[in-house]
């Protein structure tokens, strides 16, 4: 049976739910028989998995890798998928660094079959974080078919913060942040920024995105979410305002500013 993640409301009021009852949920997720057995199977084999073109040859073992960094729609693009691999990440011409989604680079990173890189499938602990981030990735899928920003909400609380942590260069984390869909999608949306944006030259929207951000909280850089209180003010944010835009059709003025006081107060 396929799961069904309880979501009673959208909004910010069905946001508090998800976090309140999120541990339960997930661990009624990630013990269903399927992603027990899905789990087990990857970590049985990926050891033993010696190149780029073993992998993408194990359907199973490629699924869990893929889905690991929200790839899974790459499940059939095999020989797309291991050029990724084989290319690693380390040179600047390598497809990863060239490609604007950056969660290819991290896909390539974590099983390093490029020139001059550490394979990292016999490595247990590294893989074992694959298969987490498999379930939470599938869990957060779950969520989003119920509600999107739910599933964006919930994947900005750990990647929003490992991009702050990151030792990259204020601008270089912005760069990154826009080659993430669901990360640009949430600051696009808690910034208010038209849908239009995307077409501006990139050097544009940076500078509008980092304005944008200064305004709502004092700061232009994304090391600021390394908290987590500012993660949960950016999410409430994003969530108060993608209310907004479901709703505008039938809520008065004063009831709009209602909902993002309460979002960012």
């Amino acid at each position: 049976m396929t799961f069904q993640p309880v979501i009673p409301t959208g909004g910010l009021v069905g946001w508090r739910f998800l976090q309140r009852t999120y541990d339960a949920q997930i661990e009624s997720f990630t013990s269903s028989n399927v992603n027990e057995r899905e789990t087990k199977y990857f970590l049985d084999n990926i050891g033993k998995v010696q190149s780029a073109e073993d992998l993408v040859s194990d359907r199973r073992l490629l699924q869990v890798a893929l889905g690991a960094f929200g790839l899974e729609g790459d499940l059939n693009n095999r020989f797309f998928i291991q050029k990724v691999l084989e290319d690693g990440s380390n040179a600047q011409d390598a497809l990863s660094n060239r490609l604007s989604d950056k969660r290819y680079r991290e896909f390539s990173d974590a099983f390093g079959f490029g020139p001059g890189e550490v394979r990292k499938t016999e490595l247990v602990t590294n893989m074992e974080k694959v298969a987490n981030k498999n379930l939470v990735n599938r869990f957060e899928i779950s969520v989003g078919e119920s509600d999107e920003t739910m599933r964006i909400s919930l994947y900005a609380q750990h990647q929003l913060v490992d991009l702050a942590k990151s030792g990259s260069s204020g601008d270089t984390k912005w760069f990154d942040l826009m080659g993430l869909p669901p990360l640009r999608s949430m600051m696009e949306t808690a910034l208010g920024l038209p849908s239009a944006f995307a077409r501006l030259d990139i050097d544009t929207q940076l500078s509008e995105f980092k304005n944008r951000l200064r305004q709502l909280t004092g700061s232009d850089d994304l090391a600021q979410f390394a908290s987590k209180e500012a993660v949960e003010k950016l999410t409430d944010t994003y969530q108060a305002r993608s209310q907004i835009a479901q709703l505008q059709t039938s809520v008065s003025p004063a009831q709009t500013a209602l909902i993002l006081l309460r979002a960012v107060g």
